[in-house]
């Protein structure tokens, strides 16, 4: 535990350090504000157009800062040779990619909060109020895109070998994941037949974390209808009783899977070298 939250507080420093981190905030709070002042006459409550236009821009910036960010972290170890002197002491390679992690998403997070305390106060400020419960699930829809998406930004940085491999590999992700989702998924759900085709689709919805979380809060918002029947399960399991608990829960072993996932790739690129 010991060696876990040491690693942890030298990735904080790291990152407070890191002017990326401090670009992607700028960024994310101007954009917000942006937006925000644009509808400043409204007050913003369930799923409307601005909530949505609020969710993509969201949906497109914070998993590519994170996907770059946290990919970086660990391809910089091994570029700087920081690793090398991390493995001849007494550390576990387990110890090691979870203070990465745990540093990692706080730096993250940190920002995220940031970003939404500032829109807060200016919201108030100009009489563009949210209400509580909108706002909340805003806030919870970025946290839950930075961990899940760190989870596959440190899988990135574990398979590459250098950080222009990790750029190349992480926006090719953000891309399929984010941008051109919806046209890759209508594309292969042309070739499956038509009893497949909601098992298809719900197995790739699990494993696209950017449409499981907007899927998520969408329907939270009330938003469930413009989902089509496709999704009508997923409205009626997010709305019932214990729907949210359950969605953490999925949250948890999807990042429970893919940490497993990160220490299997680096401690098998520790023994090779």
């Amino acid at each position: 535990m010991s060696d876990l939250l040491h690693v942890a507080k030298r990735e904080i420093r790291i990152g407070f350090r890191n002017p990326w981190a401090y670009s992607f905030l700028v960024l994310f709070s101007t954009f917000s504000l942006c937006l925000l002042i644009i509808n400043s006459q409204n007050f913003i409550q369930g799923y409307s157009g601005i909530t949505g236009s609020m969710l993509s821009l969201t949906l497109y910036l914070l998993p590519l800062m994170t996907l770059l960010i946290g990919s970086f972290s660990l391809t910089s170890e091994k570029e700087d040779g920081s690793w090398q002197l991390l493995s001849t002491y007494p550390l576990g390679t387990l110890s090691f990619v979870a203070g990465k992690f745990i540093g990692i998403a706080a730096v993250l997070l940190v920002i995220v909060a940031f970003g939404y305390g500032l829109m807060g106060v200016v919201s108030w400020v100009i009489g563009a109020n949210f209400d509580v419960q909108t706002f909340f699930l805003f806030l919870v829809f970025s946290c839950l895109l930075v961990l899940l998406f760190l989870c596959v930004a440190m899988f990135i940085g574990s398979i590459s070998r250098n950080r222009w491999q990790a750029l190349t590999i992480s926006v090719s992700v953000w891309f399929f994941a984010v941008i051109g989702w919806s046209t890759i998924l209508l594309s292969v759900l042309n070739f499956v037949p038509y009893l497949w085709v909601k098992p298809v689709l719900t197995a790739a919805t699990f494993l696209n974390p950017a449409e499981l979380v907007r899927l998520f809060v969408v329907i939270r918002l009330g938003g469930g209808s413009i989902l089509g029947p496709a999704y009508y399960t997923w409205v009626q399991w997010i709305q019932g009783p214990g729907g949210s608990w359950m969605f953490a829960l999925v949250c948890l072993v999807w990042i429970t899977c893919s940490i497993s996932a990160v220490y299997w790739a680096w401690e098998r690129g520790r023994f090779r070298g």
